[in-house]
Formats: structure tokens, sequence, C-alpha cells
């Protein structure tokens, strides 16, 4: 049966103290995962505070990513790929000190980077070889990488979960393998079972994210081929609400939320909790 959790984003990008009492309500709520942004890689100290807070709380944890120019591993320039490397391996120490099982994002390229033209040869090259080491690594320190696909107008490297699929074989470690993402998908799959089906032997992970990044359920996601094929190919995973406002200036450069479109962050945490349990108990038994 999957366990569910929500996406930390939706309050902060950075994990301080202030954020406990948010966290213990989404315990309350009935939560068994939260996603922890990990967007600075020198925070191990503080995410092994964290770590053993949400082991008090009784709360299990995974962590997300983004990358900027600075950290493509896929650059032509051997310095950039290889401080791509380090960052990766330095967010992974963070998500291992905070107790993290995966850690999920576009870690194998950078988000908001286009060259104007498809991947090369030699860039998805790149990529596989960067990825490589970062598995290796994580398998080191316990913690698996989750690849996303991300829709075109974030990323041109991995879009759909055809391309997804193929990058995590060709990197071969079973510390790497895919995330599937309802937003992005509803944007770049031509046939959502088809896509989940293709990533049956590699899925460890999932967002559930609706169309325009609010509550879950609300919009135009095709909910019931996700659930049911999720559901057909045996996922027992964690379900992970993904959704954004517009009160974090960072994250709003990136993910392009520019009006609210939800009553409370409480309302959409506990609505988004409430679909996911009631798809989940149609099928799962």
């Amino acid at each position: 049966m999957p366990k569910f959790g929500i996406n930390l984003l939706l309050w902060t990008d950075t994990l301080t103290e202030e954020m406990f009492p948010q966290v213990e309500k989404l315990k309350t709520m009935g939560y068994d995962v939260v996603e922890l942004p990990m967007l600075d890689k020198e925070a191990v100290a503080n995410c092994a505070e964290w770590g053993r807070k949400l082991d008090d709380m009784g709360l299990l944890r995974t962590g997300t990513c983004a990358y900027g120019p600075e950290d493509n591993m896929i650059s032509g320039d051997p310095k950039i790929r290889r401080q791509g490397i380090d960052t990766n391996k330095k967010i992974l120490d963070c998500c291992a000190a905070a107790g993290c099982s995966v850690m999920a994002g576009d870690s194998y390229s950078a988000l908001g980077v286009f060259t104007g033209k498809e991947p090369s040869s030699d860039e998805w090259k790149r990529g596989v070889e960067g990825m490589k080491e970062v598995a290796e690594h994580a398998g080191k320190v316990g913690v698996k990488i989750a690849i996303e696909a991300l829709n075109r107008f974030e990323c041109y490297m991995i879009n759909c979960a055809a391309d997804g699929s193929r990058f995590v074989r060709e990197v071969g470690s079973p510390h790497c393998g895919m995330m599937y993402d309802t937003f992005h998908a509803h944007i770049e799959e031509k046939n959502i079972p088809d896509a989940i089906r293709s990533l049956k032997d590699s899925l460890i992970h999932v967002h559930i994210s609706e169309n325009d990044r609010s509550t879950p359920g609300s919009g135009n996601v095709r909910w019931r081929e996700n659930f049911d094929t999720l559901y057909e190919i045996g996922y027992e995973g964690y379900m992970v609400c993904e959704a954004f406002s517009a009160s974090l200036p960072k994250l709003t450069a990136a993910t392009k939320i520019w009006r609210r479109m939800y009553e409370s962050e409480e309302q959409l945490a506990r609505d988004a909790l409430a679909f996911m349990k009631r798809e989940v108990g149609k099928r799962w038994k």
C-alpha cells in the first residue's frame, strides 16, 4: 500500500526550526512522509537535526533538489560537470543526514538551461557518465536517486518517461531509478498508461501534482488513468503531493507561479491527502 507525503516547498525553500509546528500539523492530518527541499548543499548539520526531529514525530522523508547552470552535469565545460557531480554528492550527504530514502529531481542537468536544440549524443553521454559516479556515492550513503522527467519548458534533456527509462538503464545502477510526476506527464506524454508501464521496472517515487500545481484532483490531470496504471504495475512506494505557492521568490522564478490558486496551504494539504487516500482506497486493498 502506498504511503502519502507532501513537499514542504508549499511553505518554504529553507529548512528552519520555524517549520516544525507546520510539520507537526501534517503529521496530525495523517501524512506519512514529508519531502524536504535540499537547496543548501552545505546544510548537513541542519539536515541531521531535522532527521532527529522527524524521527521523534514518526515521519518518513524524502528529499528534492534543483540544479542551476553552475551545476550542469551535461555541460561542455569539464569544470561545470565536475561541480555538478560534486553538488549531487553533497546533496546526497544532506539527504542521508536527514534520513531521506530518496533524492528526487533534475540531478542529471540544469533547470531552465537551453541550447535551442535537442540534447546531443555527447550531452547524453556526459549525463550518463556523471550519474554513474553520483549513483555510486548514493549507494555508499544509502539514498536512492529518483530521476525526474521535466516538461520541455523547464528542461531539454529528459522530458518523458521513455527518455528517463533509457537514461536509468544506461546508468545501470540499483541506486538510480525513476520518478513519475503527474504534472510533467500531463504536458509531455501522449498516452499516460503507456508512460507509466514503461517505468514498471524503474519507478521508485511518484509526485501527485495538478496541471496548475495547486490542489490535486481539482484540475485536468487524467487521474483515473494515472491511479489505475500505478495500481496495475504494482506500485507500492510513496505518493507525494507537490504543489507550489507564489510566496517564495526563489521558487516563483523557477515554477512561474504568479497567482494564488487555493484557499490556504492547510486546505490544499488536507484536500490533497483526502484525494490521494480516496483514489488509492478504490484500488489498493
